[in-house]
């Protein structure tokens, strides 16, 4: 499946150098991820699609509704109007945008580009978060599943579910994809690889809440100034929310509890 990069152009502590949007040209051209609206991005999928024969796009398919994969879509239907907006439906962010999105469900096959993609519903980083995997290639489109380099937040104080994260990756590793297209970070040629260092990296997490926990550190603060020593300030609300979103795995499964903001050990 031929496909173009086009940087969104905002890059930022929680971004790195900024988002990376894919222009699948062919019969039915389509945009993975409409960005932020950055003018930069726009021109960028304008010259995309001017070079691409016929010249169009039909379709822009959003991987989740943060901000930074979505907001671009007015801007976008502004320069095309004829453009569907696409994504996996949450009320609760969808209505942010000025946009009528049309509903996309796990297992759907969509036409893209010369081919189709098949729309695999991997919840945890966001309630609604797809991957496109083109079937025929093994290549799948991946949102904010993975980085390279790099771990992916889970919002758990935000509609992120760390169990749901895990069973995700868990998902695409038996899909077996050749390769990934995150939505930040190069393209990643070893799929099985880092997702299997992405789940041991969770589990080594845990355990050490676990330990802490054990040693008497009983609150979210307390947690993520002994796991995360010496972390950027800037960071610090990352690490809250992954810290956070660790401690409801471990009360979903019956392991901690919290009385009055303190977390203890069952």
């Amino acid at each position: 499946m031929r496909y173009e990069l086009i940087p969104a152009h905002n890059p930022g502590p929680y971004t790195g150098d900024g988002n990376n949007t894919y222009y699948l040209p062919g019969a039915t051209p389509v945009l993975i991820d409409a960005g932020t609206g950055d003018p930069r991005h726009v021109d960028g999928v304008a010259a995309a699609v001017t070079a691409s024969p016929g010249g169009a796009l039909t379709r822009v398919l959003v991987t989740h509704g943060h901000a930074d994969h979505a907001s671009g879509i007015e801007g976008l239907q502004a320069r095309w109007p004829a453009a569907a907006a696409a994504k996996m439906p949450w009320p609760e962010q969808d209505r942010d945008y000025a946009a009528s999105w049309s509903p996309l469900a796990d297992g759907d096959l969509i036409p893209a580009g010369d081919g189709a993609l098949r729309v695999v519903h991997t919840p945890g980083h966001a309630p609604d978060h797809l991957c496109f995997l083109d079937e025929l290639s093994g290549l799948m489109f991946t949102g904010d599943l993975v980085v390279s380099g790099g771990t992916v937040m889970i919002p758990g104080s935000a509609g992120g579910d760390l169990s749901a994260y895990l069973a995700s990756l868990d998902r695409v590793l038996r899909l077996g994809p050749d390769r990934l297209l995150p939505a930040h970070g190069p393209a990643i040629d070893a799929p099985a690889s880092i997702i299997q260092s992405y789940l041991d990296h969770r589990q080594a997490r845990e355990d050490q809440i676990l330990a802490a926990l054990r040693r008497g550190v009983d609150t979210i603060d307390g947690l993520v100034a002994r796991i995360y020593a010496g972390l950027d300030a800037a960071l610090v609300p990352a690490a809250r929310e992954s810290v956070t979103a660790h401690l409801e795995k471990l009360r979903s499964e019956h392991l901690i509890r919290c009385e009055a903001d303190r977390w203890r050990l069952n």
